[in-house]
């Protein structure tokens, strides 16, 4: 039985191994490898390492983890999970797609979420590339160039309001057939972001030069696209586990990332606390979840095995 299986080798799951690594614990890390970063040729906001490609940072993570002989990199699909039930056993037991199964005592889950775009074609192959879903990543890049925002709620409004404050002086909100509210498209004409209701039929072009089709309008050209996607969890095993989901589908985790089933951890975009409005999507905040995750896992297992009480409640 591993001290910890962690399932999941993006930044978050790829850090917890490391620390759980330096432990000397018995961890086996699981990656299907299907990062959600990976359509983006670049990574930032991260100290020493901005511009690195996302597939060069898991590289680089996977090779540190080569060096602690504790920890073991498979590269396969975790498909069920379940606590043990047995007399003689406590911990999980986690079904591999090709039928294996290996056994923890604990679980970190950091298989994060999954990008729903819009339906307008020409759109997912620009994605991380010329259409991007974070200014706080990409705006820089886009910096003064004109700027199309897509979409008509409340998100997508303080979208273009934001990069028409920090990146561009010519920004367009295409609802894609949707009109923003009256009261957001006051504040968007005050703020000077355009406003095209037309349904966006097509997206051509790459950054610096792209070209959105509207339906029954002019095309509008643009250098890049920002587009608050919806999105959903890349697996289901946390909702297998019994861990408790927030509305937007979040796995609930609290301050020590121990989600409502004991044991169970989850770190990354895939879960956030209650009092948040949004679920961190950063690396660098993915792998800080990762590191608390592994340590306080590593925290219970040695009061587990000292005959300690635990402090901390799920």
């Amino acid at each position: 039985m591993f001290d910890v299986v962690v399932v999941g080798g993006g930044p978050a799951g790829l850090n917890a191994a490391l620390v759980s690594g330096r432990q000397r614990r018995r961890v086996l890390l699981v990656d299907s490898g299907a990062p959600r970063n990976s359509p983006a040729q670049e990574t930032h906001m991260l100290l020493s390492r901005d511009g690195l490609s996302p597939t060069a940072l898991r590289e680089a993570g996977q090779a540190d983890l080569r060096a602690y002989p504790t920890v073991e990199t498979r590269f396969a699909e975790v498909v069920d999970a379940s606590a043990l039930t047995s007399d003689h056993a406590s911990g999980f037991e986690l079904t591999l797609a090709d039928g294996g199964r290996e056994r923890a005592r604990k679980v970190i889950l950091a298989t994060g979420q999954t990008d729903v775009l819009a339906d307008v074609p020409g759109l997912a192959e620009r994605f991380g590339r010329s259409v991007f879903h974070c200014p706080f990543c990409h705006g820089y890049e886009a910096r003064e160039q004109p700027i199309a925002v897509l979409g008509s709620g409340f998100p997508s409004v303080m979208l273009a309001l934001y990069v028409a404050d920090r990146f561009s002086d010519d920004v367009v909100l295409c609802g894609n057939g949707e009109a923003p509210p009256d009261e957001h498209r006051e504040r968007l004409e005050k703020a000077g972001v355009g406003v095209r209701e037309e349904r966006v039929t097509e997206v051509r072009g790459e950054l610096g030069a792209l070209e959105l089709r509207l339906e029954g309008g002019a095309p509008l050209l643009r250098g890049a696209v920002f587009h608050r996607t919806r999105t959903r969890q890349h697996s289901d095993l946390a909702e297998r586990l019994g861990c408790e989901l927030l509305p937007d589908g979040c796995v609930r985790v609290n301050e020590f990332q121990q989600t409502s089933v004991r044991g169970v951890y989850a770190a990354g975009d895939m879960a956030r606390l209650e009092a948040l409005p949004d679920a961190m999507t950063f690396v660098v905040t993915g792998a800080a979840d990762g590191a608390r995750a592994a340590i306080w896992a590593d925290q219970e297992l040695f009061r587990e095995d000292a005959g300690l009480a635990a402090p901390v409640a799920n």
